[in-house]
């Protein structure tokens, strides 16, 4: 055998594994991308539910002063989150149409693929999706490196559901996010001088409720990985985003606030009217458009990169919006729009940073271990 046609496959095969390495490089771009998008969606949702209208609901003299204490906290939060899933919804429609999917959409959604899509959405959009903005609206942007422990969770759930092992290097991970996750809820605000009975006050008035609600926003989209991770490598991404977040706004704006307000005592029909009032409010709801493209595209940018350099990395690239949720919502919310109280002390940020790299070692561990059994 010559050596030309001996040198031949070996080519091939160094070209295709210089292919492998350009692909899985461009889907952790793309993964970290969605991280960065994700930033946007929180700061413009937050800011969205302090205009306008939403000024009103929260203002005693307000529209407000006739729904219950309940409703302010909790049903308002679903209607945030109603609010930007029903405008990412729209988004998501008419770019499918635009890039003619709509059809791949509509016949995708009776498939065992795109029914397990649905389940996914139902636990990440209106359950995950509510906690976070209760979060957001009772301790601020600190929660937001709370909720990036959906990469933890999701190995955690990983390795019960489908009896994957959890090596060193996922469990040193694990154990980083964690205690990353501390420092942040209990030192976010800052030192206190006055040692536990500070930190006790600075988590008073709702910012242990909106840390815990994050805790289970966290475990809301660990899920949604978990589950839908499997449904979307047989599903194109422009369909699944669609089948996500039309799921997600349907059932939060007709289900979930509905349940909400009558559990608050403001009657069934309240919280469809507080999502008529909000989607028809032009100071606020542009905010909100902005915020659902960001969330449309940082899903499907998730949903993308997961399958390009896999569900693990993919889901830890997407956590690095541990750092970026937090300084988006001090840039918007604090120095464009001139809100108060967007500044995270500084061991908010250590905790954030120290989240990332305990996401990313946890990514590449379980990555590394994927790769291995295969």
């Amino acid at each position: 055998m010559s050596e030309a046609t001996m040198t031949a496959p070996n080519n091939a095969l160094a070209a295709k594994k210089a292919q492998e390495a350009s692909y899985r490089k461009k889907g952790i771009f793309i993964a970290l991308m969605s991280g960065f998008l994700y930033g946007g969606y929180t700061a413009f949702m937050t800011q969205g539910m302090a205009t306008g209208v939403w000024v009103d609901y929260y203002t005693p003299s307000g529209v407000a002063a006739g729904l219950s204490a309940f409703a302010l906290v909790y049903t308002l939060s679903a209607v945030g989150a109603a609010v930007n899933d029903l405008c990412s919804a729209i988004w998501t429609i008419i770019y499918a149409a635009i890039i003619g999917r709509l059809g791949d959409f509509a016949r995708t959604i009776n498939t065992k693929p795109g029914k397990i899509l649905i389940v996914a959405a139902i636990i990440g959009g209106p359950l995950a999706s509510t906690c976070y903005v209760i979060g957001l609206q009772m301790a601020g942007s600190i929660i937001v490196p709370i909720a990036a422990l959906n990469a933890a969770i999701g190995a955690i759930i990983g390795r019960f559901l489908y009896k994957q092992k959890l090596s060193g290097g996922m469990i040193l991970g694990i154990v980083i996010c964690f205690i990353a996750a501390v420092i942040i809820g209990l030192f976010g605000y800052g030192i206190p001088e006055d040692g536990l009975a500070g930190i006790v006050g600075n988590l008073g008035g709702g910012a242990a409720l909106g840390i815990i609600a994050a805790f289970f926003a966290a475990l809301g989209w660990g899920i949604e990985g978990a589950v839908g991770g499997y449904a979307c490598c047989m599903v194109d991404t422009e369909v699944a985003i669609c089948i996500r977040q039309c799921t997600s706004g349907i059932v939060n704006a007709v289900v979930l606030c509905s349940l909400l307000s009558l559990m608050g005592g403001d009657g069934i029909g309240s919280g469809l009217a507080l999502v008529g009032h909000a989607m028809v409010d032009a100071p606020s709801i542009w905010m909100f458009f902005i915020a659902g493209i960001f969330a449309s595209w940082s899903f499907k940018f998730w949903y993308k990169g997961a399958s390009m350099c896999g569900a693990a990395l993919g889901m830890g690239c997407n956590g690095t919006y541990a750092f970026w949720g937090p300084l988006y919502c001090l840039v918007v919310c604090g120095w464009i729009f001139g809100g108060e109280g967007w500044n995270i002390a500084w061991p908010g940020w250590v905790g954030a940073i120290i989240m990332v790299i305990g996401i990313l070692i946890l990514a590449i561990s379980q990555d590394k271990a994927t790769r291995a059994e295969a």
